[in-house]
């Protein structure tokens, strides 16, 4: 008896020394790596915009849904439309799953029709998720200002400002010059959105394109801003009817062809990559945070306070979004290309 009983305390200590840390396999030791560390979000924008918004929510909710409760900071690297942000993510960033960025997915459309100006692999990326697409619209300010696509099309100029070629409110404005020979003239160099609506409040600019969210609220109670033309066939909240979607103003495949090319980047509008080569485990832990902040009733409510939508697209499916837009046929990119040259 004394023997079995000997035995199984062996046993049991053996479970114990088999259950330690050194053996407690990969996702465990993955959950330890974040107590005590700081994940950096970069933003690839000036503070004050939409992309800017994001990022600090994600910042000031997210941690609390990963194990060990890192501290998550955001950093602002503005450059080149978020160009600069992706190529540190990649070249100059740690790749152990401390580092996140927000970035305009304009980007990979333009590394798809414009190879040589925007030599970016984004299969080095992988997507920890989006928190919405980007309900994307163009509008007139004041009261002066284009109330609707015939009234923007009988006009000398309809003048609008971009970051730089390849922003989102750059290809907005371009694709419509493009594609449907608008009158538009646009004015590059903004840092970011903030600047933006101040050159438009002082009438430097004629209106702006961008997400319907990120328009201040008063100036769509005040009726300062006349939203006349969307990108996304489906329209997020309070968007007016006056917004209608671009294809309805096509004559020819051609157009729709690419429009839809070109418009993709907008199922991905507020995304969040890391680098491909961070440990699986740790991107398996990033993304199951982010699924469950974007079910996170305090999230919610506090992103609804600020007039953000949340409509998420897990990373796996934004990956397949991702492949399929690197997807599209060299025709059809050859004839997007005069939108960003």
């Amino acid at each position: 008896m004394k023997s079995l009983q000997a035995g199984l305390s062996i046993l049991a200590l053996g479970g114990l020394v088999l259950s330690g840390p050194a053996l407690r396999g990969p996702a465990l030791a993955a959950e330890d790596f974040y107590k005590d560390k700081t994940v950096n979000i970069i933003v690839g924008f000036t503070p004050g915009g939409g992309y800017d918004a994001y990022g600090r929510q994600l910042a000031r909710f997210m941690g609390e849904h990963i194990p060990g409760k890192p501290t998550l900071i955001v950093q602002n690297m503005p450059g080149a439309g978020s160009l600069q942000a992706v190529r540190a993510l990649d070249a100059t960033q740690p790749k152990d799953g401390t580092v996140m960025v927000i970035f305009n997915p304009g980007l990979i459309v333009q590394s798809v029709v414009q190879p040589d100006k925007v030599p970016v692999d984004f299969r080095k990326y992988v997507f920890v998720g989006v928190v919405t697409p980007d309900f994307r619209v163009c509008y007139g300010y004041g009261p002066q200002g284009v109330k609707s696509w015939e009234d923007m099309m009988s006009r000398k100029e309809f003048i609008l400002g971009a970051t730089g070629k390849g922003s989102g409110n750059y290809v907005n404005g371009a694709t419509m010059r493009e594609v449907f020979n608008a009158p538009v003239k646009q004015i590059l160099g903004f840092p970011g959105s903030n600047e933006l609506r101040l050159a438009v409040e002082r009438g430097e600019l004629d209106g702006d394109c961008g997400s319907f969210n990120s328009i201040p609220p008063n100036w769509l109670t005040e009726r300062k801003v006349h939203p006349f033309v969307r990108f996304t066939r489906d329209k997020e909240g309070d968007m007016p009817d006056s917004a209608r979607f671009i294809d309805d103003f096509t004559t020819s495949p051609e157009q729709r062809e690419i429009l839809a090319a070109v418009n993709a980047e907008d199922e991905v509008g507020r995304p969040f990559i890391v680098s491909r080569d961070i440990p699986a485990e740790r991107l398996a832990i990033l993304r199951k945070a982010f699924d469950s902040l974007m079910k996170d009733p305090a999230f919610k409510a506090d992103m609804a306070k600020q007039n953000l939508p949340v409509h998420p697209i897990n990373g796996p499916d934004s990956d397949q979004i991702l492949a399929r837009m690197l997807k599209t046929p060299r025709e059809i990119a050859d004839k997007a290309r005069k939108i960003f040259d």
